[in-house]
C-alpha cells in the first residue's frame, strides 16, 4: 500500500469512527512499543464515550494530515499533551477537535488486552511515568531478546 493509499485508508476509518462504529486494523509503526508492536498487532478503535483522560490511547489527526495512535500524557485546558509508548518527546497541545477514536482493545500476539489488563493498566500508569528512563529500559530489552 502506498502513502497515499494508505492516507485514503486512514481517512475512511476515521469517518467510519466517527459515526461510532469500531474499527480493527494492524498497526504500522514503532512509536507505541514496547505494548504495540510494528506489524504483529491489531488494534480495535471506537469513538471515545466519554472524557479523555491521562493514560488513554487516543488515534488522532494532525493538521499536517497524518494519523497517529499515541498515548495522553497530560489534559490541560489547552488540550491534550500525548506521547507514544517508545517516545520520549511529548507533543502538544492537540485539540479534542483532532481526536476522534479511543483504543479500545489490542490484540497482542494472539491475546487481546483491554482495560484492566495488567500490561494494559501498566502502560497507561507506570511506564507513563518514568519516560526519562524509557530509552535504556527498551534498549536492554533489544540485547535480552537478542535484537
Amino acid at each position: 500500500m502506498t502513502y497515499k493509499e494508505s492516507d485514503e485508508y486512514l481517512a475512511m476509518l476515521r469517518d467510519i469512527i466517527r459515526e461510532g462504529k469500531d474499527v480493527s486494523l494492524t498497526v504500522s509503526g514503532s512509536s507505541m512499543s514496547p505494548f504495540i508492536i510494528h506489524h504483529r498487532d491489531s488494534i480495535y478503535v471506537g469513538k471515545p464515550d466519554r472524557p479523555l483522560r491521562r493514560g488513554d490511547v487516543v488515534f488522532y489527526q494532525r493538521q499536517d494530515g497524518t494519523f497517529v495512535l499515541h498515548r495522553i500524557r497530560r489534559v490541560s485546558k489547552e488540550g491534550y499533551y500525548i506521547i507514544g509508548d517508545a517516545q520520549t518527546e511529548t507533543e502538544g497541545p492537540v485539540s479534542r477537535d483532532a481526536i476522534f477514536g479511543i483504543l479500545k482493545s489490542v490484540n497482542r500476539k494472539g491475546k487481546t488486552i483491554k482495560p484492566g489488563d495488567f500490561w494494559w493498566e501498566f502502560f497507561s500508569h507506570v511506564w507513563l511515568s518514568i519516560i526519562p528512563l524509557r530509552r535504556p529500559i527498551i534498549k536492554m530489552m533489544k540485547i535480552i531478546r537478542g535484537e
